[in-house]
């Protein structure tokens, strides 16, 4: 790529006399040329990968990357006095999801480019996102986050569907952005959205007429489903999303040579998480549309759809009204009866009807009895599900049960977002491991190297100097690049434990008062949203900003601790904090967290664990061994017990444990009621003294313990190293390209 020919075309002028604008504006342009120029993956079977979320974050130097540009681009923008860190900061972070299932997805998506597998994505074109996330007064305040401007990575095709609601019919537009792979094809990721969105009708933040469905469909992921006109909202999405997809499904196969009656030798569709769920009773509806016996377009669809589950909580599985869908889409509701008829006939146990006795329709278990597939996504979430969760399907349908751990793309966790490390490693083995991630292993035989392990702390420190500059620039805080970073980033929500993550700060904030002061600063950095609705979730987030005003008002405590809450926390935020990390909290209950792909991101770049028997957090463990991890805590078989005898007692917990007591007492003290909002802060003691759901207490001293010994472990700093490189190299199991290969081996069959 010349870029000084690129900009004289474009603009007439040299390169360091165009603004970064004008550069990014003719990178996107060429980027998407070249990407074009890639061609497709091509086969007669594709894969169809629906979700609620793709979190994709910034494209530009992901895609020059991938498509081997990204040195030379650097080089010429060096050459004219450009930072093509400057460059990034142009674009706006693609707003089209949330967490970790939407970034999944987006890994999911660059690896099956990369491994030449026909696949695309389907997914709603938000034009606010979830939120903009907004400190105000030590709380979380919410506005849009408009990310699309008129130059953006969306190409908009000529591809429209009508979608039909009760009294309405709208046109579904497909827009498309490019999925490059590295050195490989480009596929692409398909976004429907309606051209009758009114982006004005938002007013006070993020509040909007919920009724105004042609107006507000496509405005917001998630919309607050506290009401029933949010609930129903969120309907209107969803089928919106499924109804153009399967439309587009369809056409493609049919243009591939399918009549229809073979759909499943063409098309394989992923529905991830049960968002999408309605995708199947809309396939069979549209399947017998075209002439196909009911019961045959069931068989029919039931060998293309595939379900991953990401969740064991209970409330996260979707379920609506009956009398919802038939407000917005009574067309489905026929279908949903007989696949309901059938299932009662078949098996005489109610916990495994499709609609039950209160007339809800169970998404989920349509998912598991209309697919041929059903996987979790770490060992220790599948065992859950197939032996406890699940395991009155698990009975009927074992065959249908697999695991598929969850990986990350290396292109953007390592190569992207950590150069200085990426290059490293090439200097100590090779190229091989960026197509082929288990050569990371080699990095072992320099596990008692002085110089190797003095370079790595090296560039962590250079990646602490640079979060420190990031921070400094975007909130006007100024971090210690020579302490301890102590790192808590995702979706904030109880069963995540932030709130245990807070307790600690209290903990070591009254022992550092007491005169017992670390050897080592510590900065504890947090990220994460709360969803508008969700009470507690902003309590938590309104006690760590009150502990970040009140420990950075103390004289003394604040030379040995400091708290920071990054605001909107996001992909380009991760991307900052994950190369700069000590240590990664992965503190979430045994038995809750499916997977966690943060753990994974943070091990790559020599973060060293801090967490629960939970989720992937076990695979970690099994992988780095005892010496190389921090693991405390109750294991999952313990904490499923307590749970089915229902004899957890927060209040004897509070009670009886003095360090426990004192921290919570803290939340309505003097001192933080002084900072914050004293409902706030009540409603949190009593949340965690009368119920604490997700056990934060009986794990309290053993995360102290565990959180001190690693502190204590980091002050020798080549043992430490040594630890890093273990993580490092141990990190290669968990490529999403491995991931995706035994989603195709044992699923797709692409």
């Amino acid at each position: 790529m010349n870029l000084k020919e690129i900009l004289d075309k474009e603009y007439g002028r040299a390169v360091a006399e165009c603004t970064n604008e004008e550069i990014y504006i003719a990178l996107l342009k060429e980027v998407n040329a070249f990407a074009s120029q890639k061609g497709k993956a091509e086969g007669k079977k594709k894969l169809y990968y629906i979700s609620a979320e793709f979190l994709i974050g910034k494209l530009l130097s992901n895609n020059l990357i991938n498509l081997g540009l990204y040195e030379e681009v650097k080089e010429q923008l060096a050459e004219a006095g450009k930072e093509i860190s400057e460059i990034e900061e142009i674009e706006n972070e693609p707003s089209l999801g949330n967490g970790g299932l939407g970034r999944l997805a987006a890994c999911f998506l660059d690896s099956a480019a990369t491994l030449g597998i026909p696949a695309d994505g389907i997914g709603l074109n938000y034009h606010f996102g979830l939120f903009r996330q907004v400190f105000r007064n030590n709380a979380q305040t919410t506005v849009p986050d408009a990310w699309i401007s008129e130059n953006s990575w969306l190409i908009r095709t000529d591809t429209v569907y009508p979608v039909n609601f009760k009294g309405l019919e709208v046109k579904a537009r497909m827009y498309d952005i490019n999925v490059t792979g590295y050195d490989s094809v480009t596929n692409k990721l398909h976004l429907f959205d309606i051209e009758s969105v009114d982006e004005s009708i938002v007013k006070d933040g993020i509040d909007f007429d919920k009724t105004e469905i042609a107006k507000n469909l496509t405005l917001f992921l998630y919309p607050d489903d506290s009401d029933e006109n949010g609930r129903l909202l969120r309907i209107y999405q969803q089928y919106f999303m499924v109804s153009a997809g399967a439309q587009l499904i369809l056409e493609e196969c049919a243009a591939r040579g399918s009549n229809l009656h073979d759909l499943y030798d063409y098309a394989v569709i992923q529905i991830n998480d049960t968002h999408p769920t309605m995708v199947i009773p809309e396939l069979i509806r549209l399947l017998t549309e075209r002439g196909i016996e009911t019961d045959e377009a069931i068989e029919i669809v039931s060998k293309t759809c595939a379900y991953t589950n990401h969740t064991i909580l209970a409330e996260a599985l979707e379920k609506w009204k009956v009398a919802q869908l038939k407000k917005v889409v009574p067309q489905l509701v026929p279908v949903i009866e007989i696949l309901d008829d059938k299932v009662r006939r078949k098996f005489d146990n109610p916990s495994v009807y499709i609609i039950d006795k209160e007339e809800r329709v169970h998404m989920a278990h349509i998912d598991i009895h209309c697919g041929f597939s059903v996987n979790g996504v770490a060992w220790l979430h599948t065992e859950i599900l197939k032996n406890v969760e699940l395991n009155h399907f698990y009975k009927l349908y074992p065959e249908k049960f697999n695991n598929k751990t969850n990986g990350v793309t290396f292109r953007r966790w390592l190569m992207h977002c950590n150069p200085e490390l990426a290059g490293f490693i090439t200097e100590l083995i090779g190229t091989g491991w960026k197509k082929d991630a288990r050569e990371l292993k080699k990095l072992l035989t320099f596990k008692n190297d002085t110089d190797v392990l003095e370079k790595l702390l090296a560039i962590k420190y250079s990646k602490k100097e640079q979060l420190k500059r990031y921070i400094l620039e975007k909130q006007g805080i100024t971090l210690n690049e020579n302490s301890i970073f102590d790192i808590q980033v995702k979706r904030l929500h109880e069963y995540k434990r932030q709130q245990l993550n807070a307790l600690y700060v209290i903990h070591k904030y009254l022992e550092i008062k007491a005169g017992k002061v670390p050897g080592t600063p510590i900065t504890v950095i947090f990220g994460a949203k709360a969803a508008p609705a969700y009470t507690i979730a902003q309590d938590i987030i309104h006690l760590i900003l009150c502990l970040q005003e009140l420990i950075e008002k103390d004289a003394v405590v604040s030379k040995y601790l400091r708290v920071v809450m990054v605001e909107n926390y996001n992909v380009t935020y991760a991307e900052k904090l994950i190369p700069a990390c000590d240590i990664s909290e992965q503190i979430s209950l045994a038995s809750k967290e499916a997977s966690g792909t943060g753990n994974m991101k943070f091990m790559l770049n020599g973060a060293v664990t801090l967490g629960t028997e939970d989720g992937a957090n076990v695979e970690i463990h099994h992988l780095v061994g005892d010496e190389n991890i921090y693991v405390f805590g109750d294991e999952s078989h313990t904490v499923v017990e307590r749970y089915k005898r229902a004899d957890y007692c927060a209040k004897e917990y509070y009670s009886g444990n003095k360090a426990v007591k004192r921290a919570v007492d803290f939340i309505r003290g003097k001192e933080l009621e002084a900072l914050g909002d004293k409902k706030r802060l009540e409603r949190l003691f009593n949340e965690l003294v009368n119920k604490d759901w997700f056990m934060t207490f009986p794990d309290f001293d053993s995360y102290v313990a565990a959180r001190e010994q690693a502190y204590t472990d980091y002050e020798n700093r080549l043992e430490w190293a040594k630890k890093m490189l273990v993580n490092i190299a141990k990190a290669g199991y968990f490529s999403s390209d491995r991931t995706i290969a035994e989603y195709n081996r044992d699923i797709w069959n692409v």
